[in-house]
């Protein structure tokens, strides 16, 4: 059966509709996860729902144990995964309150985070040209234009560090750049899923303008919150949706991302490896 991913980002702790069937911990090789899983059904469709945060929003970016997160979706069975992020603006027509359907990431941690499975005794190298499921994606646009919200097909989200938000210097060379939308979290995410095979698409949120803007002067937390919550409501509509529109088979590659990246030496694989990662590379490393 379909099963489907959602990662709640700043705002949206949890999805109302859902049936919630159970909450289960999942153990990793990578540590824990953000939280414990929601396990449901939205739209009679099977969902895994998991607070990227952790309920109560206790963890920092630069502290979310994405790996963990990715591979206990993938350990639970899930072959899609919706990310839900705000974010601020860096174009003025892409105003606060409306939503983009990311397709393009630039990188601008200081690599802090683990944001790949194969770093011990494996290496893969991962097409990554085109970052997100534009199945998925497609699916995601739809779905929001058809309830008359305000959607942009595209967009680059840069990925800062934070937790603090960006200077006025920063702000206006990421505009320079020809950025379109700011956050702390999505990258991690989508390097990861395309390493595990799963679909994945980001919905961002926009909250602000970050502080390029001029009538803005600075971002205020008290900003960020007020936008977020009147985009939460919204962004569960598109969700629900979009679950119920989503049919089983996929036909993009993503689910065969794999198939040519792995480089090393079966022969040389350490045998723990080939068991830590068995549900990634198991079809490919026996």
């Amino acid at each position: 059966m379909l099963k489907i991913g959602i990662i709640g980002g700043s705002g949206l702790y949890k999805i109302e509709g859902m049936e919630v069937i159970k909450k289960v911990a999942v153990k990793t090789p990578f540590g824990n996860p953000s939280d414990k899983f929601t396990l449901g059904k939205l739209e009679d469709k099977e969902v895994v729902f998991l607070p990227r945060h952790g309920v109560g929003h206790r963890i920092s970016p630069s502290q979310i144990n994405y790996r963990a997160n990715i591979f206990a979706m993938k350990k639970l069975g899930v072959e899609r995964i919706i990310s839900v992020t705000a974010c601020g603006s860096l174009k003025e027509e892409m105003k606060p309150l409306d939503f983009v359907v990311v397709d393009q990431f630039v990188d601008r941690t200081n690599h802090g985070r683990d944001m790949t499975f194969f770093d011990q005794g494996i290496v893969s190298h991962i097409v990554f040209s085109h970052p997100v499921c534009h199945e998925l994606c497609a699916n995601i646009y739809t779905a929001g234009k058809s309830l008359n919200l305000n959607m942009h097909k595209s967009g680059t989200y840069i990925n800062m560090e934070g937790p603090q938000f960006s200077t006025l210097a920063e702000s206006k060379l990421y505009r320079s750049w020809g950025m379109d939308v700011i956050g702390m979290t999505n990258l991690a995410e989508a390097r990861l899923c395309r390493e595990a095979e799963i679909c994945y698409a980001t919905l961002a949120c926009i909250t602000d303008y970050d502080c390029w803007y001029p009538e803005h002067g600075s971002v205020t937390l008290e900003m960020v919150m007020s936008n977020l919550q009147k985009n939460v409501d919204n962004a569960k509509k598109i969700i629900s949706k979009v679950i119920k529109e989503l049919k089983p088979e996929r036909k993009c590659s993503c689910q065969n991302a794999l198939k040519f990246a792995i480089v090393t030496d079966k022969k040389l694989i350490p045998s723990r490896i080939k068991k830590n990662l068995g549900i990634i590379i198991g079809k490919y490393v026996k």
